[in-house]
């Protein structure tokens, strides 16, 4: 996507916050390393350069305009995220939290290439493309480059992954995963009683916007999932998967909420590890047309992007650990 360079330098202007600051200026002054903050903010990686700030700006927006768009009439995620922290109602100056002279300046800019930002009902500030009426969310793509924090903490996950239990799999990373991604009831059933568990590990259900309800089963194991002839080690045999899959898709859960028990529509099979293609195949096979449509696959790459883009807090045992009192500086 291409803005003109007209708008690019007027929205660079008020992300530096270039107006007289002596005359009831309405946009925050960044200085160099603020600006760099800022699109820290927008998670991104770009720095200042110490070069004349809003040229260096109006050249980062191009140049993330140019990046991959979710639709045709869509700026990039990350622009939207750039026009939601410049927008963000505690920058307000001289003026409510509504910003209206802020936003009157944004609107006249934006206006040329066809978008218009407005304030929705969670404070935010987004942007609606005026032809088509649609408007512009970011999503969490868990398939975008990462920024150097967001591979540091990606980093973290997997040594935390490496020594995590199965039930530690399923209560510090998947429970608040599949909150964060908006699935309901997420209920876990525990290693303590197998006989509970009918070869799920996890049930949950997701509100569609029609309301109508999905219900999910996850069945969760700790390391690599493969088409081997026997369980080796920490590896699972898809064999075993198979027969915990037909258990979870055949049994019906007590649903509290509407006091009737249901049958699971989908299955996700979640693996700490890998999962192998031949163990892909393998329950391809092995399930009947009707069933290979309601399962799903997750494997250790698909946890750690999701977690990450979705911005959730690291497990304890992920954190690096406090520094002891000898190693602090006197």
């Amino acid at each position: 996507m291409q803005f003109k360079q007209r708008t690019l330098v007027q929205i660079a202007d008020m992300i530096c916050g270039n107006f007289d600051q002596e005359k009831s200026p309405l946009f925050v002054y960044r200085s160099s390393s603020r600006l760099t903050e800022f699109f820290m903010d927008c998670d991104t990686d770009f720095v200042h350069d110490g070069s004349t700030r809003n040229a260096w700006v109006a050249e980062t927006l191009r140049a993330i305009l140019a990046g991959p768009q979710p639709g045709p009439n869509t700026p990039p995620d990350t622009f939207t995220r750039v026009v939601d922290r410049l927008m963000d109602q505690t920058d307000a100056r001289n003026e409510g939290y509504d910003r209206p002279g802020a936003m009157t300046m944004l609107s006249a800019a934006l206006a040329r290439e066809g978008f218009e930002p407005f304030y929705a009902e969670d404070k935010k500030c987004y942007l609606r493309h005026v032809a088509t009426n649609s408007i512009a969310t970011p999503q969490a793509n868990p398939h975008r480059p990462f920024s150097t924090a967001e591979l540091k903490r990606r980093g973290q996950l997997i040594a935390y992954l490496d020594e995590a239990s199965e039930d530690d799999l399923i209560e510090e990373v998947l429970l608040p995963l599949f909150r964060q991604l908006g699935f309901h009831r997420i209920t876990a059933a525990g290693h303590k009683d197998k006989a509970l568990e009918y070869g799920k590990d996890v049930w949950m259900k997701h509100i569609l916007p029609t309301q109508h309800v999905l219900y999910f089963g996850i069945q969760a194991k700790k390391g690599k999932l493969d088409a081997a002839g026997m369980t080796k080690g920490a590896n699972a045999n898809i064999a075993e998967i198979h027969n915990q899959v037909l258990m979870m898709l055949g049994h019906e859960i007590f649903d509290p909420e509407i006091g009737k028990r249901v049958l699971v529509d989908h299955a996700f099979i979640v693996a700490g590890g890998e999962i192998t293609k031949a163990a892909r195949n393998w329950l391809g096979n092995a399930l009947d047309a009707t069933k290979r449509s309601q399962v799903m696959f997750m494997d250790r790459d698909d946890i750690l992007n999701l977690f990450v883009v979705t911005n959730l807090p690291l497990p304890s045992g992920a954190l690096p650990p406090a520094p002891d009192d000898d190693d602090l500086p006197f």
